[in-house]
């Protein structure tokens, strides 16, 4: 969905995934590469101003197959940036750096973290990771903890969630194009009803949400009070507090 948005910001595009991307479209470079792979990321990153990190593994697995693309692959990323002179990287983290706060709870960038499963144990790394870079070398990072970026909520706690694609395409826009942001972290949420996380302090990123959950509040009712305690609706994480490790 990022893929057509981005070319329309830079002179050439260069796409990048461990399987085939397609075709290379008009300003397009597409590179097939492994991130744990140092030497395939270095010459990726060659030449290139920016880069938009949605790369690794995006839901909760075993932490030998996190490792190589979440953290080992990161590392690669970083470091070829340092060596290429890359100026800037938006790095895709997640919500569920803090997912164990509760549902009632408002929590700020600064709150500390608190995963909620491996997966985001790697997420935690890398917003870690992001701000040495920039601390001992400059590079600058915008960490997007995205909560649920998909066409239209998929469950009630999407409602709250949830971050529409324009709303995603913007982010990632005031991300990369934001004179100044030095280590920045901002939630990808959109303006919806109910808000469990505050952005006050990424308010330099100026970014605001467009869109919301509200036209799909008739979907999903509110749970009943025999939910009350499930760990779904109790926990910001929702199921997946109750993921990982996957093996005793």
């Amino acid at each position: 969905m990022l893929r057509p948005r981005l070319r329309e910001w830079a002179r050439v595009v260069r796409v990048s995934d461990r399987v085939g991307c397609g075709a290379a479209a008009p300003g397009e470079e597409v590179v097939v590469a492994e991130l744990s792979d140092k030497l395939a990321v270095d010459a990726l990153l060659e030449n290139v101003d920016a880069v938009v990190h949605f790369g690794g593994i995006s839901l909760e697995s075993p932490f030998e197959q996190l490792v190589p693309a979440n953290i080992v692959g990161l590392y690669n990323v970083y470091q070829a940036a340092y060596k290429h002179k890359v100026r800037r990287v938006v790095y895709a983290s997640s919500s569920h750096v803090a997912g164990f706060y509760r549902q009632t709870e408002t929590i700020g960038i600064d709150a500390p973290l608190r995963p909620d499963c491996l997966y985001a144990v790697t997420k935690c790394f890398g917003e870690a990771l992001s701000r040495y870079y920039f601390d001992r070398f400059g590079i600058e990072t915008v960490c997007l903890r995205i909560g649920s970026s998909f066409p239209e909520p998929k469950n009630p706690r999407m409602m709250v969630s949830y971050l529409s694609y324009g709303d995603l395409v913007e982010l990632v826009r005031c991300a990369l194009f934001t004179a100044r942001v030095d280590h920045s972290i901002i939630y990808g949420v959109s303006d919806n009803a109910v808000k469990w996380w505050d952005n006050a302090k990424a308010r330099h990123l100026g970014f605001h949400a467009k869109d919301s959950s509200r036209n799909f509040e008739d979907r999903f009712p509110p749970p009943g009070p025999q939910d009350g305690e499930h760990p779904e609706h109790v926990y910001q994480g929702g199921p997946w507090v109750l993921s990982g490790p996957l093996e005793a």
